[in-house]
């Protein structure tokens, strides 16, 4: 199994970590190269890319089983977007899983980004897998805690493997 990473900073390496010393994989994206060898030391694939051009992101999910959109605590200087990345750029990037080895979605929706931008995310995320049926899990763990939400977004990976698809 191999995991599409996005965003997550410290939460996103300790759930590759995870992921890695239990045989799976995981592919990090961050915007900047300079965390390539941090990404890299704990196993994970380092991709550049920016969730805010998702274009960026075109080959990202190749091979990958699942995507974890870890971005609930995503900062800018435009609030609008950062706003768009629980918007506009979640659902084109839903759009374009459709298609792809991806079967299943982890949408992180706690944090410091204001509730009503992750609400909007949660609903976003609800309505489109389950239009394209594509199971999801919603996690509200504590993202100040990142091996606890490291746990977390673990189990919640675990729960979407165990799925009944039949």
């Amino acid at each position: 199994m191999r995991a599409l990473i996005v965003g997550g900073g410290e939460r996103g390496l300790a759930l590759a970590e995870r992921l890695r010393a239990r045989g799976d994989a995981a592919r990090v994206v961050s915007r900047k190269e300079s965390r390539r060898a941090e990404i890299e030391s704990v196993g994970a694939e380092f991709l550049l890319g920016d969730p805010d051009r998702i274009g960026t992101l075109r080959y990202a999910c190749e091979n990958v089983t699942l995507l974890v959109w870890a971005l609930g605590t995503a900062t800018g200087d435009d609030p609008e977007r950062v706003a768009a990345l629980h918007g506009t750029r979640l659902q084109m990037m839903l759009e374009r899983t459709i298609d792809t080895t991806v079967r299943g979605v982890i949408y992180e929706a706690a944090g410091s980004v204001p509730a009503q931008q992750l609400a909007e995310g949660r609903a976003i995320v609800e309505k489109m897998c389950r239009k394209n049926e594509i199971p999801f899990e919603i996690l509200d763990a504590d993202p100040a805690d990142a091996p606890a939400w490291a746990a977390a977004a673990d189990a919640a990976i675990a729960g979407l493997l165990a799925r009944d698809r039949g």
